[in-house]
């Protein structure tokens, strides 16, 4: 997950609270950074608020895993991270989550930033950091909100061939780290699986670009020519890596390689290495294909770490997931952002969904108010639009009798005399 260090605290609907805030408002924490030793970074966090503070970990400067922490600029021109990225869920949180920062203490972090940055060319560095840290109450593990925090600025001479070890020794021992039959058993089939699902969410994905201008401007906020073309590459690049299992330039394993399946973690990508790790969360708290609008499951987990390959896209996450986020960002960010490409797979989904069920669904539904004539019918509530209808039970529909289902359900502008089956008619008056 990018971490500008905009943390996993800019998670799904945190992410717009704080965005145009972070300048604005006083913060109660202190970030003060420190170079020592070519490239090991010291971080001291000091509360200076009058509460005592319990800071989600994952994602920041907090985590051990070799995540996002800090941004490196070389005459004003940043360089590329390329360490882990993490999918991150924030459901069912434990304690091991969290680190309590009482007011008045203070906390130090400790990492090195030759390891996910190049800085092989040595000479003058400026390392800062901002964002902001995701908090819950202290007798809950829920996430409440989000605690912004800017650093200083420090400049470091770097010694290039020291940095360059680093990194090269890193990315020597992510190598022999792999256990090349690590996925087995269920895990194995729901990874597969997941790879096929994300193959086909790609394709689909590929032709909207191409012919659903309305969504164009809705995710990726343009429908010029090269943004078109950027996202349908994008999407053909995923279909081609999630094409097979056996073959391409990605690495997928169920093991926690690189030890960054830290809590809420449900998978992570390392681009440099081209790997991609499921976490056990992966497996336990995500079904295989959602259809509620904008959720998070296996196969749309997949998707979104596939852009983070650089065979792909190597986007960034910019702190931030969900609808919202997305729809806070430039163009230009948007472009370059996993869950845009990752949402609007999705919602591709979605409509594939209503036109495969349309006429399932326009035979046999009642508006509000209306009574179904038969027991095995039930009333079904929809966001979009805002109205009940009544479908049956049944096989083929009954993924759809979910009340948190946001299908874009579309009705005729007539009168319609429709029959369930059993000799029961009603007549309807659609909006």
């Amino acid at each position: 997950m990018k971490v500008q260090i905009l943390s996993v605290a800019a998670l799904a609907s945190l992410a717009s609270a704080f965005s145009d805030a972070l300048s604005k408002r006083d913060s109660p924490l202190a970030v003060t950074l420190e170079v020592t030793d070519n490239t090991h970074v010291k971080a001291l966090i000091v509360n200076n608020g009058s509460e005592d503070l319990k800071l989600f970990k994952t994602g920041t400067f907090l985590d051990d895993s070799h995540v996002e922490k800090v941004e490196v600029f070389k005459a004003g021109e940043k360089v590329a991270f390329d360490g882990i990225r993490l999918r991150v869920s924030t459901a069912n949180l434990d304690e091991s989550a969290f680190q309590i920062l009482a007011a008045g203490e203070s906390i130090e972090a400790f990492f090195d930033i030759a390891v996910a940055h190049d800085l092989g060319a040595g000479g003058e560095f400026n390392v800062v950091t901002e964002g902001a840290f995701a908090y819950a109450d202290l007798d809950s593990t829920v996430i409440a909100g989000a605690v912004p925090f800017t650093s200083n600025t420090v400049a470091t001479a770097v010694d290039g061939e020291k940095a360059a070890r680093v990194r090269r020794d890193y990315q020597d021992l992510a190598k022999r780290t792999v256990v090349q039959s690590d996925c087995t058993g269920t895990r194995r089939s729901a990874t597969t699986t997941a790879i096929s699902n994300c193959a086909s969410l790609a394709r689909t994905a590929a032709s909207a670009a191409v012919n659903n201008a309305a969504k164009m401007n809705e995710y990726f906020k343009s429908t010029s020519s090269s943004t078109v073309s950027t996202v349908q590459r994008v999407f053909n690049n995923i279909a081609s890596q999630c094409g097979s299992t056996t073959s391409g330039n990605s690495r997928y394993y169920c093991s926690d390689i690189l030890g960054a399946c830290s809590n809420g973690v449900l998978a992570y990508t390392y681009p440099a290495t081209s790997q991609m790790v499921n976490c056990p969360l992966f497996f336990s708290g995500l079904t295989a294909l959602s259809r509620v609008c904008h959720d998070q499951d296996q196969a749309t987990t997949i998707l979104h770490e596939m852009t983070h390959l650089t065979q792909v896209k190597g986007t960034s996450d910019y702190g931030g997931y969900g609808y919202n986020f997305v729809r806070s960002l430039t163009a230009a960010q948007n472009l370059n952002h996993a869950d845009t490409y990752t949402l609007f797979a999705q919602e591709r989904l979605q409509e594939e969904v209503f036109r495969r069920d349309t006429v399932h669904i326009e035979m046999n539904f009642y508006l509000c108010g209306k009574t179904c004539g038969s027991k095995t019918w039930k009333n079904v509530a929809f966001k979009y639009p805002c109205r009940v209808v009544c479908m049956p039970y049944s096989p083929y529909n009954s993924n759809l009798l979910d009340g948190d289902l946001a299908l874009p359900l579309k009705f005729r502008d007539e009168t319609l005399q429709m029959s369930h089956g059993n000799g029961d008619t009603g007549t309807t008056n659609n909006e």
